[in-house]
Order: structure tokens, then C-alpha cells, then sequence
């Protein structure tokens, strides 16, 4: 009989932001009074969403919004619609996303929110409806000087264009407080592909720095919504090979490679990455230890753990998820000499499309595609080197070094407001 795999008690979204922060703090001996400071929560909602579903019954659904921290500027951060959206893991994303704010240096703090709620089963009309009533009980907290909007899990341009839009009702035109907008509605060119493209430069960079050869790089990619595919597709134009992909409902695997515009129009007609044509089937759980040079977790947090991170094959993981790695799995890795460059750097192209976006509406003015993609590499860039830099210097890990650089920057600004 095959042996049972142990147990492994399950860390949580909050833990592992927390975990990371303490550590990071201790490497700065981070005075406690500023570390409580940081650790704080500036503003948290909850509202309670009742919406009116097609067949006339009522449901209510459960909302959040957490401003962690606006020293540095606006807060900004997603929406997202799961059925797991939960308060902590709300304050998880937004703590992390003021330290990625920071270490790509643009002026925002970190938000975050979203309606537990399962958008596939849902129709269009009920999804309108939630996002209306939703946005209507938070939108005295938003604004683009206080805290812009983007797009996450299971939210879009077509969602951000009716938060615009409701916003607009009860504040005032005010586009600038909402990114991931439709081109139409004052969105930015190439917004939608911010994310994927930062990660494929992270993997880029990184493999530069270990002496990879990017031509022919063995790549596995979990998750393949609307990050996974295009870090996919900007990775196979680099050269790499991506042999595995998945989805919520399974994987595929294909030793040679397989052509991301064709996996894309299977998943257009099938609604998945499953049954795609001559690649084999494989679980979640399965791509995470593949055979491959390069892991992206690009779906959901805590993906890698103490449960799975020793079979993890991986030379390097380039975190396009928020929070997939925690702790534990951490410590394995930095033993086993696996390079992970961390979520509040790899995947901050998409906050990075915010910014210009945000810039963008203020300034009334569109930016053209190559001045988009072009001032994204060279921010991208510069934040992985110096990271990359200051961890080779100072011997600690590039999460670890990410965190350092994020917390003296706000740290800095919060002694200022001191009194």
C-alpha cells in the first residue's frame, strides 16, 4: 500500500503576510512601536450586499474593503469575487500590497477587497447588480486620492467599468479612481497584460542572474486565468517552453512544449486548460512538483507549503500569485538553493499598469503602447536588481530583502508624519 502522505496543519493567507513582515523587521530591527505602526490597519469596512437575483429570490453576500496604509500616497489595490473572500485574507493582500507599492517605489499605500461570492454561478445581470450595491456602501472610502480600484480574481474591465460608473453617481466623474477601465472608459493600452508581462521580465532577470539559458527554459504555470496566460504567453515569446498549465479544473503537461495561442482558443471554446490536445492530464498538486526549471503559482494562496515544497523540482519560482509561498515552504526552499523571486516583486507589473493608468487619467492623456510596455521593463528592472543587489550583499533571501526595501520606505515616510 502506497504510504499516506502526513498531515500539515494549513497556514493561512494572514500568516504568512505577518510572518513575512516580522522577519524582515527583525533583519532592520525595526523599532516595536513602528512596528506596530505598519502592522496596523489604517480603515476596514464590512458591508453586507443584498442583491435582487434573475429569479426574484434575494441574496446577501458578504463585502470587505481594508486601507492598510496611505503614507506614501493613495491606497490602491483589487476586487476580487470568490467564494473564499474572507476579512483576513482581505487584510493579507492589502498589507502585502503597500510593501509591493513600495519596493517598485510608486506613490500608493495598499488596499484590498472583494464580495465572497461564485461568479460562475452567477449570470451577467446578477454580477452588475452585486457590483452596483456593493460599490454604493464603500464609495465614500474610495476616490483616486484615497483609494483607486483594480481588477483580481474573477473581476474585469467590463466589473471595473460599472464601478466607475456607480462611483460616478454619488461622487462625481473621477476615472482616475478606477484601473483595468475598458480602453473606451479611459483605460490603459496594454493594462490587462500588466501582470504577466512583469512576471516574464522576473523570469528574465532571474535566470540572468543564475546563468539560465532562457531559450528553451522548461516553464510550469498554475493557474491560467488572465495573469497565468499572458505570464505564459510574454515567457514563450522570451524563448522558454511552457510543458505544464492548469486551472481550477485540472492541468495539462506536454514535455516538449506547448503553443500558448492554441491552448488560449481551447480554453475560449472549452472554458479550461483540461482535455487540450495532445498533452497529458495532470492535478494542481502534480504541476507544483513537475519536472521543469522555472514554477509560476499563479492562482491562489499558500499554493506552496510545508506538504509539498521538498518534492518541488523547480531551480527557480517566480511568485505570480499573491502570497502562494509560505513560511515553511520558505525554509525548505532557501535549503535546497531554489531561487524564489517573491509575489510583492514579481507581480507588481499589474500595480505598476495602475499607476500609469491613474497617471494617465489625471493627467487627461493616453499613452501610447511602447512608452507603456517600455517604462513598465524599465521599472520592473531596476526594482529586481535592486533587490537582487542588496541579497547577494547581505546574504538573505530576495523575499526577505523585497520586504526590507518596502517596510524603510514607508517606515521613512511614517517618522516624518511623526509628531
Amino acid at each position: 500500500m502506497p504510504t499516506a502522505k502526513p498531515a500539515v496543519a494549513k497556514e493561512t493567507a494572514l500568516q504568512v503576510a505577518r510572518d513575512n513582515f516580522a522577519k524582515a523587521a527583525r533583519v532592520l530591527g525595526l523599532a516595536a512601536d513602528m512596528q506596530t505602526l505598519l502592522s496596523t490597519a489604517f480603515r476596514e469596512m464590512r458591508i453586507e450586499v443584498p442583491v435582487r437575483m434573475d429569479d426574484r429570490s434575494l441574496k446577501v453576500f458578504s463585502g470587505y474593503r481594508v486601507q492598510h496604509n496611505n503614507a506614501r500616497g493613495p491606497a490602491i489595490g483589487g476586487i476580487r469575487y470568490h467564494p473564499l473572500v474572507a476579512i483576513d485574507d482581505v487584510r493579507a493582500r492589502a498589507a502585502a500590497m503597500t510593501w509591493k507599492a513600495a519596493v517598485v517605489n510608486i506613490p500608493f499605500g495598499g488596499a484590498d477587497g472583494g464580495v465572497a461570492c461564485d461568479p460562475a454561478q452567477m449570470s451577467h445581470a446578477e454580477l452588475e447588480r452585486l457590483t452596483r450595491r456593493f460599490i454604493s456602501r464603500i464609495d465614500v472610502m474610495l476616490g483616486p486620492y484615497r483609494d483607486v480600484v483594480a481588477v483580481d480574481v474573477n473581476t474585469d474591465a467590463q466589473v471595473m467599468s460599472w464601478i466607475s460608473d456607480e462611483y460616478s453617481k454619488s461622487q462625481g466623474q473621477a476615472p482616475a479612481g478606477v484601473t483595468g477601465k475598458p480602453l473606451e472608459s479611459g483605460g490603459s493600452t496594454s493594462h490587462a497584460q500588466g501582470t504577466g508581462h512583469g512576471v516574464a521580465l522576473m523570469v528574465r532577470e532571474a535566470a540572468r542572474t543564475m546563468g539560465l539559458d532562457l531559450k528553451g527554459l522548461r516553464v510550469a504555470v498554475q493557474g491560467f486565468g488572465k495573469m497565468g496566460s499572458s505570464a505564459a504567453q510574454f515567457i514563450a515569446a522570451l524563448g522558454g517552453k511552457i510543458v505544464a498549465v492548469s486551472d481550477a479544473r485540472g492541468g495539462v503537461h506536454k514535455a516538449d512544449g506547448m503553443n500558448i495561442d492554441h491552448l488560449k482558443a481551447h480554453v475560449r471554446t472549452s472554458g479550461s486548460v483540461a482535455g487540450f490536445l495532445g498533452a497529458r492530464k495532470i492535478s494542481n498538486e502534480e504541476l507544483l512538483e513537475t519536472d521543469c526549471d522555472v514554477l509560476v503559482p499563479a492562482a491562489l494562496e499558500c499554493a506552496l507549503h510545508a506538504g509539498n515544497a521538498a518534492r518541488v523540482r523547480a531551480k527557480l519560482i517566480v511568485e505570480g500569485a499573491n502570497l502562494p509561498t509560505t513560511p515553511a515552504a520558505d525554509a525548505v526552499f532557501e535549503r535546497k538553493g531554489t531561487v524564489v523571486v517573491p509575489d510583492i516583486l514579481a507581480n507588481a507589473g499589474g500595480a505598476i499598469s495602475s499607476y500609469f493608468e491613474w497617471t494617465q487619467n489625471l493627467e487627461q492623456a493616453s499613452w501610447k503602447e511602447d512608452r507603456v510596455n517600455r517604462d513598465l521593463e524599465k521599472m520592473m528592472v531596476k526594482a529586481y536588481r535592486e533587490v537582487a543587489t542588496r541579497a547577494k550583499d547581505e546574504k538573505l533571501s530576495l523575499r526577505t530583502v523585497a520586504y526590507c526595501i518596502g517596510i524603510e520606505r514607508v517606515a521613512r515616510v511614517e517618522k516624518l508624519r511623526m509628531t
